[in-house]
Protein backbone atom coordinates (compact mmCIF):
# COMPACT_ATOMS: atom_id res chain seq x y z
CA UNK A 1 0.00 0.00 0.00
CA UNK A 2 1.23 3.68 -0.92
CA UNK A 3 1.27 5.02 2.52
CA UNK A 4 3.67 7.37 4.39
CA UNK A 5 4.67 4.06 7.68
CA UNK A 6 6.37 5.43 11.10
CA UNK A 7 8.05 1.94 11.55
CA UNK A 8 9.48 2.19 14.52
CA UNK A 9 12.17 -0.52 16.09
CA UNK A 10 11.55 -1.75 19.51
CA UNK A 11 14.97 -3.40 19.77
CA UNK A 12 16.28 0.02 19.41
CA UNK A 13 14.06 1.45 22.08
CA UNK A 14 14.89 -1.26 24.51
CA UNK A 15 18.77 -0.42 23.43
CA UNK A 16 18.29 3.36 24.24
CA UNK A 17 16.83 2.43 27.81
CA UNK A 18 19.75 -0.18 28.41
CA UNK A 19 21.89 2.92 27.38
CA UNK A 20 20.73 5.73 29.47
CA UNK A 21 20.82 3.07 32.77
CA UNK A 22 24.78 2.59 32.03
CA UNK A 23 25.62 5.88 31.66
CA UNK A 24 23.33 7.41 34.70
CA UNK A 25 24.14 4.14 36.91
CA UNK A 26 22.50 5.62 39.71
CA UNK A 27 19.06 7.37 38.64
CA UNK A 28 15.80 6.23 37.84
CA UNK A 29 14.21 6.53 33.95
CA UNK A 30 10.94 8.66 34.03
CA UNK A 31 10.36 7.92 29.88
CA UNK A 32 8.62 10.50 27.88
CA UNK A 33 5.84 9.66 26.22
CA UNK A 34 4.11 12.94 25.61
CA UNK A 35 2.60 13.67 21.69
CA UNK A 36 1.69 10.31 21.35
CA UNK A 37 5.44 8.99 22.57
CA UNK A 38 7.11 11.58 19.96
CA UNK A 39 4.74 10.30 17.10
CA UNK A 40 6.07 6.79 17.94
CA UNK A 41 3.18 5.11 19.91
CA UNK A 42 2.80 6.13 23.65
CA UNK A 43 0.49 2.58 23.92
CA UNK A 44 2.32 0.85 22.29
CA UNK A 45 5.81 2.24 23.63
CA UNK A 46 4.39 2.17 27.52
CA UNK A 47 3.40 -0.99 27.23
CA UNK A 48 6.99 -2.39 26.27
CA UNK A 49 8.56 -0.20 28.67
CA UNK A 50 6.56 -0.73 31.40
CA UNK A 51 9.11 -3.18 32.97
CA UNK A 52 12.07 -1.46 32.12
CA UNK A 53 11.53 2.07 33.26
CA UNK A 54 10.23 3.51 36.69
CA UNK A 55 8.54 6.12 36.14
CA UNK A 56 6.41 7.85 32.68
CA UNK A 57 6.22 11.36 31.79
CA UNK A 58 3.02 12.86 29.78
CA UNK A 59 2.13 16.30 29.47
CA UNK A 60 -1.82 16.05 30.55
CA UNK A 61 -4.49 14.74 32.47
CA UNK A 62 -6.33 12.77 29.31
CA UNK A 63 -2.89 11.17 28.50
CA UNK A 64 -2.30 9.92 31.97
CA UNK A 65 -5.73 8.64 32.13
CA UNK A 66 -5.09 6.89 28.97
CA UNK A 67 -2.19 5.22 29.67
CA UNK A 68 -4.17 4.09 32.96
CA UNK A 69 -7.04 2.55 31.12
CA UNK A 70 -4.38 0.40 28.92
CA UNK A 71 -3.27 -1.15 31.89
CA UNK A 72 0.21 0.89 32.10
CA UNK A 73 1.31 0.29 36.20
CA UNK A 74 4.03 1.96 36.27
CA UNK A 75 3.75 5.41 38.19
CA UNK A 76 2.80 8.58 35.39
CA UNK A 77 3.69 11.92 36.34
CA UNK A 78 1.65 15.06 34.78
CA UNK A 79 4.87 17.31 33.90
CA UNK A 80 2.23 20.42 33.11
CA UNK A 81 0.21 19.34 36.43
CA UNK A 82 -3.21 19.34 36.58
CA UNK A 83 -5.14 22.40 34.80
CA UNK A 84 -7.52 24.35 37.21
CA UNK A 85 -10.10 23.31 35.09
CA UNK A 86 -9.63 19.60 36.19
CA UNK A 87 -10.98 17.61 38.51
CA UNK A 88 -7.72 17.04 40.66
CA UNK A 89 -9.29 13.78 42.35
CA UNK A 90 -8.89 12.46 39.46
CA UNK A 91 -4.96 12.23 40.01
CA UNK A 92 -5.90 9.48 42.86
CA UNK A 93 -8.75 7.36 40.80
CA UNK A 94 -6.02 6.68 37.96
CA UNK A 95 -3.07 7.01 40.29
CA UNK A 96 -1.29 9.83 38.83
CA UNK A 97 1.27 11.69 40.20
CA UNK A 98 1.66 15.41 39.36
CA UNK A 99 4.02 18.87 39.17
CA UNK A 100 2.66 21.47 41.31
CA UNK A 101 4.01 24.69 39.82
CA UNK A 102 1.66 27.44 40.73
CA UNK A 103 -0.33 29.02 43.58
CA UNK A 104 -3.35 27.82 42.40
CA UNK A 105 -2.75 24.08 42.51
CA UNK A 106 -1.51 24.33 46.07
CA UNK A 107 -5.33 25.92 47.03
CA UNK A 108 -6.87 23.09 45.07
CA UNK A 109 -4.81 20.56 46.66
CA UNK A 110 -5.95 22.40 50.07
CA UNK A 111 -9.18 21.78 49.81
CA UNK A 112 -9.15 18.07 49.18
CA UNK A 113 -10.13 15.47 52.20
CA UNK A 114 -6.93 14.54 54.27
CA UNK A 115 -8.65 10.90 53.32
CA UNK A 116 -6.88 11.54 49.84
CA UNK A 117 -3.08 10.66 48.98
CA UNK A 118 -1.43 12.83 46.03
CA UNK A 119 2.19 12.59 45.31
CA UNK A 120 3.02 15.46 43.88
CA UNK A 121 6.67 17.00 42.49
CA UNK A 122 6.96 20.90 43.19
CA UNK A 123 8.38 22.50 40.59
CA UNK A 124 11.43 25.17 40.74
CA UNK A 125 11.72 27.77 38.03
CA UNK A 126 15.41 27.44 37.73
CA UNK A 127 15.98 29.97 34.54
CA UNK A 128 13.38 28.79 32.07
CA UNK A 129 10.97 30.97 33.28
CA UNK A 130 8.23 29.34 31.66
CA UNK A 131 6.70 26.82 35.06
CA UNK A 132 7.51 27.01 38.33
CA UNK A 133 8.16 28.87 41.55
CA UNK A 134 10.99 31.44 41.24
CA UNK A 135 13.76 30.82 43.99
CA UNK A 136 12.72 33.79 46.24
CA UNK A 137 9.15 32.06 46.56
CA UNK A 138 9.72 28.73 46.33
CA UNK A 139 10.80 27.75 49.36
CA UNK A 140 7.62 29.20 51.08
CA UNK A 141 5.60 28.00 48.79
CA UNK A 142 6.77 24.85 48.98
CA UNK A 143 6.21 24.72 53.17
CA UNK A 144 2.13 25.99 51.89
CA UNK A 145 2.67 22.43 49.88
CA UNK A 146 4.01 19.94 52.28
CA UNK A 147 0.68 21.36 54.76
CA UNK A 148 -1.88 20.49 52.65
CA UNK A 149 -3.54 17.12 54.54
CA UNK A 150 -4.08 15.40 50.71
CA UNK A 151 -0.06 15.80 49.68
CA UNK A 152 2.23 12.67 49.95
CA UNK A 153 5.62 13.31 51.76
CA UNK A 154 7.92 13.36 50.95
CA UNK A 155 7.81 15.69 47.85
CA UNK A 156 9.56 15.35 44.91
CA UNK A 157 11.74 18.35 43.76
CA UNK A 158 11.84 18.73 40.05
CA UNK A 159 13.08 21.75 37.69
CA UNK A 160 14.02 22.06 33.41
CA UNK A 161 16.98 23.54 31.82
CA UNK A 162 16.76 26.00 29.36
CA UNK A 163 20.04 25.34 27.23
CA UNK A 164 20.94 22.12 28.16
CA UNK A 165 21.49 21.55 24.33
CA UNK A 166 24.35 24.15 24.27
CA UNK A 167 27.17 22.40 25.49
CA UNK A 168 29.18 26.03 26.35
CA UNK A 169 26.08 28.03 27.65
CA UNK A 170 26.69 28.70 31.42
CA UNK A 171 23.10 29.01 31.77
CA UNK A 172 22.77 24.93 32.72
CA UNK A 173 25.37 24.99 35.68
CA UNK A 174 23.51 28.51 36.99
CA UNK A 175 20.60 26.25 37.30
CA UNK A 176 22.46 23.30 38.70
CA UNK A 177 23.40 25.74 41.29
CA UNK A 178 19.93 27.48 41.93
CA UNK A 179 18.35 23.80 41.84
CA UNK A 180 21.06 22.87 45.08
CA UNK A 181 20.58 26.37 46.55
CA UNK A 182 16.42 25.58 47.24
CA UNK A 183 17.25 22.09 48.52
CA UNK A 184 19.68 23.59 51.13
CA UNK A 185 17.47 25.76 52.47
CA UNK A 186 14.46 23.26 53.00
CA UNK A 187 14.53 23.10 57.11
CA UNK A 188 12.71 19.55 57.48
CA UNK A 189 14.93 17.14 55.39
CA UNK A 190 12.43 14.13 55.57
CA UNK A 191 9.66 16.70 53.15
CA UNK A 192 12.22 16.22 50.47
CA UNK A 193 11.81 13.11 47.98
CA UNK A 194 13.75 12.23 44.96
CA UNK A 195 15.34 14.79 42.49
CA UNK A 196 14.92 15.36 38.87
CA UNK A 197 16.33 17.73 36.31
CA UNK A 198 18.13 16.09 33.67
CA UNK A 199 16.17 15.45 30.00
CA UNK A 200 18.23 14.46 27.30
CA UNK A 201 20.34 17.31 26.94
CA UNK A 202 21.09 17.04 30.93
CA UNK A 203 21.36 13.53 30.72
CA UNK A 204 23.80 13.31 27.76
CA UNK A 205 26.28 16.52 28.37
CA UNK A 206 25.88 17.20 32.24
CA UNK A 207 26.63 14.56 34.37
CA UNK A 208 26.17 17.26 37.69
CA UNK A 209 22.18 16.40 36.66
CA UNK A 210 21.73 13.10 36.99
CA UNK A 211 20.26 13.08 40.66
CA UNK A 212 17.41 10.46 41.56
CA UNK A 213 15.83 10.33 38.09
CA UNK A 214 16.37 11.69 34.48
CA UNK A 215 13.81 12.38 31.86
CA UNK A 216 14.20 11.34 28.51
CA UNK A 217 12.42 12.40 26.04
CA UNK A 218 13.85 12.31 22.54
CA UNK A 219 17.12 10.49 23.56
CA UNK A 220 14.80 7.68 24.30
CA UNK A 221 13.75 7.26 20.70
CA UNK A 222 17.40 8.18 19.68
CA UNK A 223 17.58 11.40 18.63
CA UNK A 224 20.30 13.81 19.71
CA UNK A 225 18.80 17.02 21.34
CA UNK A 226 22.22 18.86 20.16
CA UNK A 227 22.48 20.88 16.92
CA UNK A 228 23.47 18.68 13.96
CA UNK A 229 27.26 18.92 13.79
CA UNK A 230 27.71 20.82 16.86
CA UNK A 231 30.87 19.59 19.16
CA UNK A 232 31.48 16.58 16.65
CA UNK A 233 28.16 15.18 18.50
CA UNK A 234 26.01 15.30 15.34
CA UNK A 235 23.63 12.27 15.86
CA UNK A 236 22.41 9.95 18.19
CA UNK A 237 24.29 7.14 16.80
CA UNK A 238 27.29 9.22 17.71
CA UNK A 239 25.73 9.64 21.03
CA UNK A 240 25.72 5.65 21.47
CA UNK A 241 21.73 5.83 20.69
CA UNK A 242 20.11 3.78 18.11
CA UNK A 243 17.45 5.48 16.19
CA UNK A 244 13.92 4.04 16.85
CA UNK A 245 11.57 5.53 13.93
CA UNK A 246 12.33 4.95 10.37
CA UNK A 247 10.15 7.15 8.06
CA UNK A 248 9.24 6.27 5.15
CA UNK A 249 6.92 5.39 1.98
CA UNK A 250 7.04 4.13 -1.60
CA UNK A 251 6.88 5.50 -5.32
CA UNK A 252 3.58 5.20 -7.01
CA UNK A 253 5.19 6.24 -10.49
CA UNK A 254 7.88 6.86 -12.39
CA UNK A 255 7.78 9.78 -14.94
CA UNK A 256 10.19 10.67 -18.02
CA UNK A 257 11.06 14.50 -17.46
CA UNK A 258 12.52 16.56 -20.00
CA UNK A 259 15.55 19.05 -19.42
CA UNK A 260 14.53 22.70 -18.22
CA UNK A 261 10.68 21.58 -17.51
CA UNK A 262 9.01 22.75 -14.63
CA UNK A 263 7.76 20.58 -11.83
CA UNK A 264 4.97 20.85 -8.81
CA UNK A 265 3.34 23.95 -7.29
CA UNK A 266 4.92 27.28 -8.13
CA UNK A 267 7.22 25.62 -10.34
CA UNK A 268 10.26 26.35 -8.22
CA UNK A 269 12.59 23.97 -9.60
CA UNK A 270 13.60 23.15 -13.30
CA UNK A 271 15.45 20.28 -14.30
CA UNK A 272 19.01 21.54 -15.38
CA UNK A 273 19.03 18.09 -18.14
CA UNK A 274 16.51 14.94 -18.80
CA UNK A 275 16.03 12.70 -15.99
CA UNK A 276 13.39 10.34 -14.47
CA UNK A 277 11.19 11.66 -11.37
CA UNK A 278 9.79 8.94 -8.53
CA UNK A 279 6.05 10.52 -7.07
CA UNK A 280 6.39 9.43 -3.79
CA UNK A 281 3.02 8.64 -1.77
CA UNK A 282 4.21 11.82 1.07
CA UNK A 283 3.57 14.73 1.77
CA UNK A 284 2.91 17.70 4.44
CA UNK A 285 -0.91 15.97 5.08
CA UNK A 286 1.54 13.05 6.44
CA UNK A 287 3.92 15.64 8.42
CA UNK A 288 6.69 16.11 5.89
CA UNK A 289 7.32 19.55 5.94
CA UNK A 290 5.38 21.88 3.21
CA UNK A 291 8.73 24.29 2.58
CA UNK A 292 11.52 22.25 2.94
CA UNK A 293 13.98 23.23 0.04
CA UNK A 294 14.86 21.23 -3.40
CA UNK A 295 17.93 19.65 -2.86
CA UNK A 296 16.81 17.28 0.62
CA UNK A 297 17.76 14.27 0.60
CA UNK A 298 15.84 10.65 0.93
CA UNK A 299 17.49 7.49 0.48
CA UNK A 300 16.07 4.38 -2.36
CA UNK A 301 17.74 1.34 -3.02
CA UNK A 302 20.94 2.01 -1.56
CA UNK A 303 21.81 5.85 -2.32
CA UNK A 304 20.25 9.29 -1.70
CA UNK A 305 18.91 11.09 -4.09
CA UNK A 306 17.25 15.16 -4.16
CA UNK A 307 13.70 16.01 -3.36
CA UNK A 308 12.57 18.35 -6.26
CA UNK A 309 9.71 20.88 -6.35
CA UNK A 310 7.74 21.69 -3.79
CA UNK A 311 6.08 18.83 -1.20
CA UNK A 312 2.58 18.85 -1.85
CA UNK A 313 -0.35 17.77 0.56
CA UNK A 314 0.02 13.99 -0.71
CA UNK A 315 3.23 13.78 -3.02
CA UNK A 316 6.40 14.68 -3.35
CA UNK A 317 8.95 14.27 -6.08
CA UNK A 318 12.57 12.64 -5.98
CA UNK A 319 15.18 12.83 -8.98
CA UNK A 320 15.94 9.48 -9.55
CA UNK A 321 18.54 10.16 -12.84
CA UNK A 322 18.08 9.35 -16.63
CA UNK A 323 19.55 5.82 -16.13
CA UNK A 324 17.71 4.63 -12.68
CA UNK A 325 16.60 1.03 -12.32
CA UNK A 326 14.06 1.89 -9.45
CA UNK A 327 10.74 0.79 -10.17
CA UNK A 328 7.15 1.74 -8.93
CA UNK A 329 6.66 0.39 -5.51
CA UNK A 330 10.29 0.78 -4.31
CA UNK A 331 10.75 1.64 -0.82
CA UNK A 332 11.64 5.40 -0.41
CA UNK A 333 12.89 6.09 3.51
CA UNK A 334 12.96 9.87 4.08
CA UNK A 335 14.64 9.41 7.82
CA UNK A 336 15.60 7.42 9.79
CA UNK A 337 18.73 4.85 8.66
CA UNK A 338 22.35 5.41 9.06
CA UNK A 339 23.16 7.50 5.75
CA UNK A 340 19.68 9.77 6.18
CA UNK A 341 19.15 10.22 10.40
CA UNK A 342 16.79 12.96 11.10
CA UNK A 343 18.81 15.30 12.73
CA UNK A 344 20.30 15.90 8.96
CA UNK A 345 16.49 16.31 7.31
CA UNK A 346 16.21 18.82 10.66
CA UNK A 347 19.33 21.00 9.52
CA UNK A 348 17.92 20.90 5.62
CA UNK A 349 14.48 22.07 6.97
CA UNK A 350 15.79 24.66 9.74
CA UNK A 351 13.22 23.13 12.20
CA UNK A 352 14.09 21.01 15.27
CA UNK A 353 13.82 17.09 15.53
CA UNK A 354 11.90 17.56 18.09
CA UNK A 355 9.14 19.73 15.79
CA UNK A 356 9.85 16.73 12.77
CA UNK A 357 9.18 13.63 14.43
CA UNK A 358 6.27 15.42 16.96
CA UNK A 359 4.23 16.91 13.41
CA UNK A 360 3.72 13.52 11.52
CA UNK A 361 0.10 13.20 11.38
CA UNK A 362 -2.30 10.27 11.75
CA UNK A 363 -2.09 9.58 8.26
CA UNK A 364 0.66 8.42 8.42
CA UNK A 365 0.43 4.20 9.75
CA UNK A 366 2.52 3.21 12.64
CA UNK A 367 4.35 -0.25 11.97
CA UNK A 368 6.38 -2.00 14.80
CA UNK A 369 9.44 -4.35 14.58
CA UNK A 370 11.91 -6.72 16.10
Amino acid sequence: MSVATIEVSLTALLNNVAYLRKICPTSQIMAIVKANAYSHGKEKVAILLDNYVDYFGVARLEEGIDLRKKGIQSPIVLLEGFFLHDDPSLLQQYGLETVIHCSQQIDALARLPKTMSISCWFKIDTGMHRLGFRIDQAVDYFKQLACCEAVKKPINIISHFCSADNLTANETMTQISLFDRFIDQIDDSSLLGKQTIAASGGILAWSESHRDVIRPGIALYGVSPFDYNEDGKATGMQLGLRPVMTFKSEIITIREHNKNEAVGYGQIWRSEQDTCLGVVAMGYGDGYPRDILPGTPVWINGRLVPIVGRVSMDMILIDLGLNSDDQAGDEVIFWGNEALPVEKIAAYSGMSAYELLTRITERAKLRYVD
